[in-house]
């Protein structure tokens, strides 16, 4: 009986010995392999189980766009970034620094149940939105995982982007003009598999086609168009306000129908084309044009009656759309928070929805309505544009979980193009057939390449990165 004790406590100590020595290799290649910003994957999961305390919310400005930081008592940083067509935002994130100092960064719905409130549609929700993201950036390093797995876990290896934002000059507004785009587009080295276009009043045809609509054509002072619908990226930070509205004249209607028949021609069936129409449209418009197009197989029509900066939904009228159409129609990109996108869902109002995460209120938030919507059989092709390349990492972790009824989000495109400098952790390239892999580093997966981004900070935030 002791002879056979003592074989078992053999075998017994031998096991746990070579269970010690592989964990301890395992350990050391992890501490070796996951770095993320100096921090070993090992003592970021170390944080979690100790109390961590938001010790500072600071925001800057790297171009235009508003990133945000929130540092920590462990030393841990979590970034998020509001749209580029936003650096006025500074003061409002700051406006809730005392509502997160001293809180527990990793309690991300607890934290933003203190300042969720205070938001509102766009562009006023967009600083809560990238507090969002910097928290949950801090809570995934703080427990060494990516952020996709806190939200559930991903159910795809790479997510599906569509082109809102990679653009080559157009001389005018013609049909011609809008199919020589669509031929550079389609030959993008992102190959991208959908392509959303303005058009109508998402688009300077109010100001440029000769009696385009029975309205007052107005140009908007502050637009991305310069004249001839080319975009004006060197002009700095103007962005369009898209004030015109009214009822399409017949030239008007005819003109848009013969620039989406153009642009199909050359797409054909290899490429989705989606089109960006308002806000402006009225409804009889909205469904002349929605049942026009219903031959020519379009992916969705977008913001046809709201959308943009207008501060309300009107889900009544979507719904007359989008029962008398086949085509889908689709909004929410300035939507915030989800109970403003409770009667669109639950009316059926529209066949797809298009949260933006930097101003509905975050990724949780957007990933919550992603799951409502599903429920309801409403599809998902969230907007972002503008939302940088940190907002691009949020989007990729948070597509990573989205239900299946996910089409693709908007493809971030940089600007100025420093920001690919100054970013590290993102694949290259970006995208390829139109598909981003998703990656595993802890949190948000990106950092800043802190001495590069200093030479772009202005001067009252040289110690942002210190």
């Amino acid at each position: 009986m002791k002879e056979h004790t003592s074989r078992r406590e053999f075998v017994a100590a031998s096991a746990v010995t070579a269970l010690t020595a592989t964990l301890a290799r395992a350990e050391g290649e992890t501490r070796a392999s996951t770095a993320v910003g100096g921090v070993s994957r090992v003592a970021l999961g170390a944080a979690a189980r100790r109390k961590l305390r938001i010790t500072n919310l600071e925001c800057a400005l790297l171009g235009n766009s508003p990133v945000v930081r929130i540092t920590t008592s462990e030393g841990i940083r979590g970034y998020g970034q509001a749209e580029e067509t936003k650096p006025y935002l500074k003061p409002y994130v700051l406006f809730y620094k005392d509502l997160l100092v001293g809180e527990d960064p990793t309690d991300v719905e607890r934290v933003m149940l203190k300042i969720r409130r205070l938001g509102s549609f766009k562009p006023w929700g967009s600083a809560v939105s990238a507090i969002e993201m910097a928290l949950w950036d801090v809570a995934g390093k703080a427990a060494g995982l990516p952020v996709y797995k806190l939200l559930g876990g991903k159910i795809r290896d790479r997510v599906r982007v569509y082109n809102g934002g990679v653009r080559f000059p157009m001389s005018g507004q013609a049909p011609d003009d809008y199919a020589k785009a669509m031929i550079k587009m389609k030959a993008a080295k992102e190959r991208f598999t959908i392509i959303k276009q303005g058009v109508g009043f998402h688009s300077p045809m109010p100001s440029e086609v000769p009696d385009f609509f029975y309205g007052e054509a107005v140009r908007s002072r502050l637009s991305i168009f310069a004249p001839g619908g080319q975009q004006a990226e060197a002009a700095g930070p103007k962005f369009p306000r898209h004030p015109n509205r009214g009822p399409l004249t017949e030239r008007g209607f005819k003109h848009i129908v013969a620039c989406v028949e153009a642009m199909k021609r050359v797409l054909g069936d290899e490429v989705g084309l989606a089109l960006d129409c308002g806000p402006g449209f009225t409804v009889p418009d909205a469904i002349r044009l929605a049942k026009a197009l219903e031959p020519l197989n379009v992916m969705w029509l977008e913001d046809l009656l709201t959308g943009d900066y207008t501060p309300y939904v009107m889900a009544d009228l979507y719904r007359e759309v989008t029962q008398s159409t086949s085509t889908p129609i689709h909004t929410g990109e300035q939507i915030y928070l989800r109970q403003n996108f409770r009667e669109l869902i639950e009316q059926h109002a529209v066949r797809i929805i298009g949260p933006d995460p930097a101003d509905i209120g975050g990724i949780a938030e957007l990933k919550w309505v992603a799951e409502y919507a599903d429920l309801h059989g409403i599809l998902m092709a969230p907007h972002g544009i503008f939302d940088g390349l940190i907002g691009l990492a949020a989007h990729v972790q948070v597509a990573a979980t989205l239900p299946q009824n996910f089409i693709a989000f908007e493809y971030p495109v940089a600007r100025p193009e420093w920001w690919y400098e100054i970013i590290d952790g993102l694949p290259n390239p970006i995208v390829n057939d139109g598909l981003i892999e998703v990656w595993d580093r802890p949190g948000l997966g990106v950092e800043f390449n802190a001495e590069a981004a200093r030479r772009h900070l202005l001067e009252e935030d040289k110690g942002f990165f210190d």
